[in-house]
């Protein structure tokens, strides 16, 4: 730091000032002057410091000119100004984030130090994000070499001209983690719901197993109660579910009042078009159990009982159509947590009635209870307690919607508002539900098919259901939130033309997921077997291990699965709807073609399980398709190198955990048995070893996601 010269400090500078006048020492009652911090010790060895100030320069004493320039009289000598100061100190710990931010003096003393990288508050690691999104709300700080500029001031004393006073410093901007954390909170929330509504939608399907068994009954129930699903996504579920979030916030952003009326009219199209569909349903109810599965229609007692569960069944088209467009809306203001939750209350009751029919009836074991003699009133009372599930459901949401201050006003003028065009992106949406659910109802004809033909417990469609049941939690749980909450950034940023970005996103979503979606399919593959003769051991050990082993089947194809949902993101962001179509026709030819090539070739007893790698071959193959298309939309550049050597290091470390984990849990069914007890304990050892494996192997691999999972959860818990 360069100090101005002598004849610019004035007097009390301890030299002479411009006109050579010696300073004068402070009067009686006078304070010394403020010691300079900078130039303490200075002059501790001057020899001339203890003498009269008149002879430390004789030449100065002899031409002075005490006529022209008279000394102060005494008592008004005042105090000299102070050649330095210290800086003001900062109300809050140094911002990293503020490019080239001075940092303060240091201390006095023997113990001076450097504040950055000592002290752990000011030390901080930020990204990209943080940089971008929040240096424009950083507050300013003070000058660190503002002293510097009061010292050129000239003599001691305010400047002539007034100064402004100084504003009141600024209140504190609220902490914000950036777009990161605010991710992060919105998909913890989203999991936790979804955790929530998927272990008692688990729980559902354990009391529903319990009730109806898992034989021909249980299988009715299912393909009706899968119906309602089915013939809604369908019809307008594939367009609300993709195609309408990328217009809500568009109409969000572009619309003056927020985008309230077109989703007010997008609402009450939905409702009024699924009031009429449900009435069609209904009244097709026995067709439609035909084309779902003719071995059921072609049995008398399976057909009737089948078909007065749709009956009650499909009126829930209306109130599931109704609770996720009311969830869309939602989404689009940025509460993401009542889609989530809602469903619990659904699963809620639908325990609650399976519940107390089997207090009346008991337990498929203990009756023997088919589709002979399940009685009338039973069906009545399954039947009103599963769509009064979904009217609970759709209402729960409007305290939500109010909250966000949304209110509901039927809107009919549809015309000319933007409607049309979201129906035409929704087109292409439809045609790939079809082709989707035409795979599907290949592989339901075919599983009830097998399951009669087999004569064995656990081997038809219902327990095709509960292995998948289980084996797409974790998408749910982790895929799903991650992108529902990335999804409404993607669409900006697409919108905005910016391809990077959207590159970034699905590259954060992939490799986000996989970290607990590829350990997971291995544990599937290792652990299926005490997974479900553990939970289904109600049903029946036969049928506990057919069903085991169709989700060791399903395992790994979880993996393929996931990267297909986060990439097929990507394309509905543009508002592609076209693209996904064609890839969905891939995958359900693949996987109906597998599936019936598994029924020709398979045992009647094995014929589920080959489906069930059939299903995963089958979106392997359309994630090789659709990430080839979508590299190319984005320029040729999908982030893949990062994205692969993600996913290859974590299989590499979930190998060798497969391989330990399972062998157990096999090795504790043997000592134990298949009982409740022995899958439990070898699926608590089994699954000790096999995620602690992973966690080492990975540690070991230094995979980045992994560390950085660690770190979050480290900070969280504040160690």
């Amino acid at each position: 730091m360069n100090a101005p010269y002598d004849g610019d400090r004035g007097q009390g500078a301890g030299g002479a000032g411009s006109s050579g006048e010696p300073p004068m020492p402070p009067g009686p009652g006078q304070f010394p002057p403020t010691p300079d911090p900078y130039l303490q010790a200075a002059y501790d060895h001057d020899p001339y410091r203890a003498q009269d100030l008149s002879v430390q320069d004789p030449v100065t004493e002899a031409l002075y000119d005490r006529a022209a320039h008279p000394p102060p009289p005494a008592g008004t000598y005042q105090q000299p100004q102070p050649l330095y100061q210290q800086p003001p100190a900062a109300q809050y710990a140094p911002d990293p984030r503020i490019w080239a931010q001075a940092p303060p003096p240091e201390p006095d003393g023997p113990s001076r130090h450097l504040p950055y990288g000592d002290d752990p508050e000011t030390t901080q690691f930020v990204g990209v994000d943080d940089l971008v999104s929040q240096a424009s709300q950083s507050r300013e700080q003070p000058d660190a070499f503002a002293h510097l500029l009061r010292d050129q001031q000239g003599p001691a004393g305010p400047s002539p001209v007034s100064a402004e006073p100084e504003p009141a410093p600024a209140p504190a901007p609220p902490k914000s983690g950036g777009r990161a954390s605010g991710l992060l909170k919105s998909s913890a929330v989203m999991a936790a719901g979804t955790l929530v509504s998927r272990l008692t939608g688990f729980v559902r399907s354990l009391v529903i197993t319990a009730a109806l068994g898992a034989a021909l009954l249980g299988d009715s129930f299912t393909i009706a109660y899968t119906l309602p699903t089915m013939i809604y996504i369908l019809t307008v579920g594939g367009g609300l579910n993709s195609v309408f979030v990328p217009q809500l916030v568009r109409s969000m952003k572009d619309d003056e009042d927020g985008g309230e009326a077109y989703a007010n009219r997008l609402l009450t199209l939905v409702m009024v078009a699924l009031g009429v569909i449900v009435a069609i349903a209904v009244f097709a109810a026995p067709w439609l159990i035909h084309m779902m599965s003719p071995t059921i229609a072609r049995d008398e007692a399976a057909n009737s009982v089948a078909v007065t569960f749709a009956r009650y069944c499909l009126p829930t088209i209306f109130f599931m159509g109704v609770h996720v467009v009311m969830g869309q809306i939602l989404n689009a203001r940025g509460r993401f947590g009542a889609m989530m939750w809602t469903p619990v209350l659904n699963n809620i009751v639908m325990i609650f009635t399976f519940g107390m029919f089997i207090w009346v009836y008991g337990t498929s074991a203990e009756s023997q209870m088919g589709v002979e003699t399940i009685p009338p009133e039973g069906v009545r009372l399954l039947g009103i307690g599963t769509l009064l599930g979904l009217v609970v459901q759709a209402l729960a949401m409007i305290p939500y919607l109010r909250e966000a201050g949304f209110r509901f006003r039927p809107r009919f003028d549809w015309k000319g508002h933007g409607l049309g065009k979201t129906i035409k992106l929704a087109k292409w949406t439809v045609l790939f539900v079809l082709a989707n659910q035409a795979g599907v109802i290949v592989v339901t004809q075919l599983a009830t098919s097998a399951g009669k033909l087999s004569g064995k417990d656990g081997t038809g469609f219902l327990a095709y259901s509960n292995a998948q049941l289980i084996w797409g939690m974790p998408q749910a749980i982790i895929t799903v939130s991650v992108m529902a909450a990335l999804l409404p950034r993607i669409s900006r940023a697409a919108h905005d033309n910016d391809p990077g970005a959207v590159r970034d996103d699905i590259s954060q979503g992939l490799r986000n997921s996989a970290v607990a979606i590829v350990p997971v399919a291995f544990m599937f593959l290792a652990l299926g077997l005490p997974m479900c003769t553990l939970l289904y051991a109600s049903a029946g050990t036969e049928a506990a291990r057919s069903m085991g082993f169709i989700l060791m089947a399903f395992g790994l194809g979880l993996i393929p699965y996931s990267v297909q949902y986060v990439v097929l993101r990507g394309f509905y962001a543009y508002e592609d709807t076209r693209t996904p179509f064609y890839n969905t026709v891939i995958v359900a030819a693949v996987n109906a073609a597998a599936s019936a090539l598994c029924y020709v070739v398979l045992p009647a007893e094995w014929a589920v399980v080959g489906m069930a790698a059939s299903y995963g071959l089958a979106y392997a193959v359309g994630v090789g398709v659709a990430w080839r298309r979508l590299r190319n939309r984005l320029g040729g550049d999908l982030d893949g190198s990062h994205v692969v050597r993600t996913y290859a290091r974590l299989c590499l470390a979930a190998i060798p955990a497969a391989v330990l984990g399972g062998g157990v849990g096999f090795a504790v069914l043997r000592c134990l048995g298949e009982g409740a007890f022995g899958s439990l304990v070898a699926l608590i050892c089994g699954g000790a070893v096999l995620l602690g494996v992973f966690f080492v192997a990975a540690k070991r691999m230094r995979i980045e996601e992994i560390n950085g999972m660690v770190g979050m959860v480290r900070g969280r818990l504040g160690r």
